[in-house]
């Protein structure tokens, strides 16, 4: 069930987080605030759904049914996606304006589309990880974890990329939502509650705990591990949503689906080798070097031009990308107080989710429109990612150096104690 659903969970986030925008330039608009719109009001309603359900599936100590029922409806939402469309609004409504009406409806679909997805996966999926996980194990399972995101991306390049070529979006997004569905379902037969220790006090003290300053007090260890996540978020956000835009359009590599494949079967290989060794020589004292690499893949991305020094530069890029989350995720398990893993997921969100995708796309955004470089649709002048938007990101990873260093003292200090 980790494989399974953590697998399907990000099918989904791969086809929310990439190809929708893609859907949305290609027919809908082309200009790239829209996409950075989206990707903010989603990450807001995500964040809000894991606070919220978070937080219930711990006062209830049940997480199966969240999963279940949570998957079923996400999927449903997903295959919607496909009946949304400008010439479709042009012919229910031919008096407004067809690209407004598009753009606002499919924010609003993307944004329920998030909730169900966030309270079924980010919130009870992730605290069932947390739960049926222990310290000696976390960095292999964060580790395999890790490597969902690239292993769903290569199926949907590899498996559904040709659907979304030849126009037929509604087939796509309706196989991706029976999938998701069917998820939910298997779950239902074969995933089980965990004990989870109950805390005194209501359900809104629960909702609201780790936004108080006394529970960063209590738990340093773990606002730092996130607050590293958090700019490690932000960073991926300057780029990753603009990724294929970029290697279609300023690179003009047809065979994108290909690099992309061998980028993530590469990076996804080293990070579940990663895993064990993860645990061998410390979460926090892997993260120095696991940064470093993806930095460098950063610096890389700028410099490479044609499809093999494409493919050489993104397996370090890719590969720094996952060698990066699955420490910090290790650690942020590792730093969860006891009965509050439901709970942590919706702090994860804040940092991870909502701050980086409020935050980079904007970023990405501006530096796409900074740069200024355009080609013409059927007419329309689109805005064309350049490779500044690596540098973005490399400069807004600086910062993760502080809490990264402060993690690795910590953890120093902890086994000098042992």
């Amino acid at each position: 069930m980790l494989v399974v659903l953590g697998f399907v969970g990000q099918l989904a986030w791969t086809v929310e987080n990439m190809y929708l925008n893609v859907f949305v330039y290609d027919t809908i608009s082309g200009n790239p605030d829209v996409i950075a719109a989206m990707v903010a009001a989603s990450a807001v309603a995500a964040t809000l759904a894991t606070l919220t359900i978070g937080a219930l599936s711990d006062r209830l100590g049940r997480r199966r049914a969240f999963i279940a029922g949570g998957y079923v409806v996400w999927g449903l939402s997903t295959a919607a996606f496909g009946l949304v469309s400008a010439d479709t609004v042009a012919e229910v409504a031919p008096f407004a304006d067809a690209v407004l009406v598009a753009v606002v409806t499919i924010v609003v679909l993307d944004c329920v589309m998030s909730f169900l997805g966030s309270g079924a996966n980010d919130a009870a999926f992730q605290a069932w990880v947390t739960d049926v996980t222990r310290t000696e194990n976390r960095g292999r399972v964060e580790s395999v974890l890790a490597v969902m995101p690239l292993m769903s991306m290569l199926v949907v390049f590899g498996a559904l990329d040709w659907m979304t070529r030849d126009g037929q979006w509604s087939l796509f997004f309706l196989v991706i939502g029976l999938i998701i569905a069917v998820a939910g379902v298997v779950a239902w037969v074969f995933v089980r509650d965990h004990p989870v220790e109950r805390h005194a006090g209501g359900y809104v003290g629960a909702l609201v705990h780790g936004l108080r300053p006394s529970a960063v007090r209590e738990n340093p260890g773990l606002y730092l591990a996130l607050s590293a996540w958090c700019v490690w978020g932000i960073s991926t956000q300057v780029f990753l949503p603009y990724l294929i835009i970029y290697l279609e359009r300023y690179l003009n590599i047809e065979g994108y689906a290909l690099v992309l494949a061998v980028v993530l079967t590469g990076a996804s290989a080293v990070s579940v080798l990663a895993g064990r060794v993860i645990d061998r020589v410390g979460k926090a004292r892997f993260l120095v070097p696991a940064v470093a690499v993806y930095a460098a893949g950063l610096l890389l991305m700028p410099l490479a031009r044609g499809m093999v020094p494409v493919i050489g530069a993104g397996l370090v890029l890719m590969s720094g990308f996952m060698l990066v989350l699955a420490p910090v995720g290790a650690l942020v398990r590792d730093y969860t107080p006891p009965g509050r893993a439901g709970h942590v997921q919706g702090l994860r969100m804040v940092f991870a989710i909502l701050i980086p995708m409020m935050v980079g796309p904007w970023l990405g955004a501006a530096v796409i429109k900074g740069a200024d470089e355009r080609y013409e649709d059927l007419g329309v002048l689109k805005h064309v990612p350049t490779p500044t938007i690596f540098l973005a990101a490399a400069a807004v990873l600086v910062l993760i150096v502080p809490p990264v260093l402060a993690l690795r003292r910590r953890d120093a200090r902890t086994k000098e104690a042992v």
